[in-house]
């Protein structure tokens, strides 16, 4: 149970890879996705940038404009008084009320503070410590915190900033003091801004929580965009596949009748040497049509397998004999080119799948591995069976695959020596086909190459197959 369980998700997975679309939509649902989110991170960061500059910036000028008003009425205080200094001047006398102003001092030339108040007394000494520890110009604005006992937050999760036992937030400044042209003092105001922090925490969380509502509908957004994008490129990749195979299909007949009447041709002269230019001239036509008909029926497959349209017999049977007369139809290739053909496989072997696909496979990887062996060479095909696969083994020794070059190769029409291809009539394709061969069956297949060296095709397929309809592929 659990090998085939394993084997249906490994088909399910080989089957996702190969669904481009599928994976294009994917990348398209979280292009879109992480375009939106990204406009909307960009709107709430500038947002709430601008609200922390407004609001702080109000404060700023309040404080300001507060500052400036209260050491006039310091000033206009001593004149009407003639006083020249504020020694004896008492808070009852000089009465400050500013909006959310949480203290002010007045620290004499020598750094005593004359007079002052704040909005909670216990604080009064951390607050004179403040004031004599930051020195400040004239409208210089500080902002500083002072740290409570506790969160600072009240029995129902309120605020409250004047309370001893939380954070308190300040923006301080200062303004001279003069009375005829001489300095007598330092005004310092302190103002409490803590709901202006408590109101950017909120907003915070306010933001972040429409940030993840946000993402959902981006996420459904992004899923709707990307399916009615791909309709036109699915449509086009369906009349691409429907013209293929239509094509393909339409091309065999004459590509028959041309290498039928190129044999009439041939029966009708008279016997010539090799040499002669009529001979020469049908068997460069004989040869071009053969590989033309070959590439048409390649196609024809490749479109096909796409659609699922191709018909899949599942069979029981011993796979020896049809491996021996794969052998023998590439014989007359590795003769030519005088090319050793060497099979190891025990007498029987049960095998499951469609035997004319797997003869196929077998063709198309002995065909390839004489290619693209040189003269004198090797080609070795080794079948063995385990407990619960077929394996499958193909060794040559050839000019071998670059390792830039493997991960392309079963790529549909990707040569690696393009040159060297068409000198031997090669297109691209075959690889292309072995690889859908294999997967349909729910086989795995794998290279090992090394340049100069030869090359190494393994194919695992499962010994016990079920055919799943609507996949195009076998499953164990």
């Amino acid at each position: 149970m659990n090998t085939n369980l394993r084997s249906f998700f490994r088909a399910l997975t080989n089957r996702s890879e190969k669904d481009v679309f599928k994976s294009t939509q994917g990348r398209l649902t979280r292009i879109y996705s992480g375009l939106l989110m990204l406009f909307l991170i960009l709107f709430i960061v500038i947002v709430y940038f601008v609200l922390y500059v407004v609001i702080l910036r109000n404060q700023e000028h309040e404080l300001d404009s507060l500052v400036t008003q209260e050491a006039g009425f310091i000033e206009n205080y001593l004149l009407k008084n003639e006083q020249s200094d504020l020694k004896g001047i008492q808070n009852q006398e000089v009465v400050f009320a500013g909006a959310n102003q949480y203290f002010y001092y007045v620290v004499s030339p020598t750094g005593d503070i004359i007079m002052g108040n704040e909005a909670n007394p216990h604080l009064r000494r951390k607050l004179v410590d403040l004031v004599k520890g930051i020195p400040l110009k004239d409208h210089e604005i500080r902002k500083v915190t002072l740290h409570g006992k506790s969160d600072g937050r009240g029995d129902n999760g309120e605020f409250h900033p004047r309370d001893e036992a939380q954070d308190l937030h300040l923006m301080i400044t200062s303004h001279s003091i003069y009375v005829k042209g001489q300095y007598i003092g330092q005004l310092y105001i302190g103002k409490d801004i803590s709901f202006a922090y408590q109101l950017f925490h909120w907003l915070l969380m306010i933001f972040v929580a429409f940030l993840v509502i946000f993402f959902g509908v981006a996420s459904f957004m992004s899923v709707v965009m990307s399916k009615r994008a791909m309709v036109p490129i699915t449509n086009a990749f369906t009349r691409q596949r429907e013209f293929v195979a239509d094509a393909s299909h339409e091309l065999r007949t004459p590509l028959s009748v041309i290498m039928s009447s190129i044999d009439a041709m041939e029966m009708t002269i008279e016997p010539v040497p090799e040499e002669n230019f009529v001979r020469k001239m049908l068997l460069n036509m004989r040869q071009e049509v053969k590989r033309m008909t070959n590439l048409v029926g390649d196609l024809l497959t490749l479109a096909r397998s796409d659609s699922n349209t191709i018909e899949t017999k599942m069979e029981t049977f011993d796979f020896r004999p049809l491996a021996g007369k794969a052998l023998e139809s590439v014989s007359p290739l590795a003769a030519s080119k005088q090319i050793a053909l060497e099979m190891h496989a025990p007498d029987t072997l049960t095998a499951t799948g469609d035997p004319q696909r797997l003869s196929q496979l077998l063709y198309i990887l002995l065909d390839n591995a004489i290619k693209y062996t040189a003269n004198g060479g090797e080609v070795c095909l080794t079948l063995s069976k385990g407990e619960s696969q077929l394996c499958l083994q193909v060794q040559d020794t050839g000019i071998g695959i670059k390792p830039e070059d493997q991960g392309h190769i079963f790529e549909r029409f990707y040569r690696a020596d393009k040159s060297r291809s068409r000198q031997m009539g090669g297109h691209g394709l075959g690889l292309s086909i072995a690889k859908w061969i294999v997967e349909t069956h729910g086989g795995t297949i794998q290279l090992t190459s090394e340049i100069g060296k030869g090359s190494t095709f393994t194919i695992r397929i499962p010994i016990q197959s079920t055919w799943v309809s609507g996949t195009g592929s076998y499953v164990n």
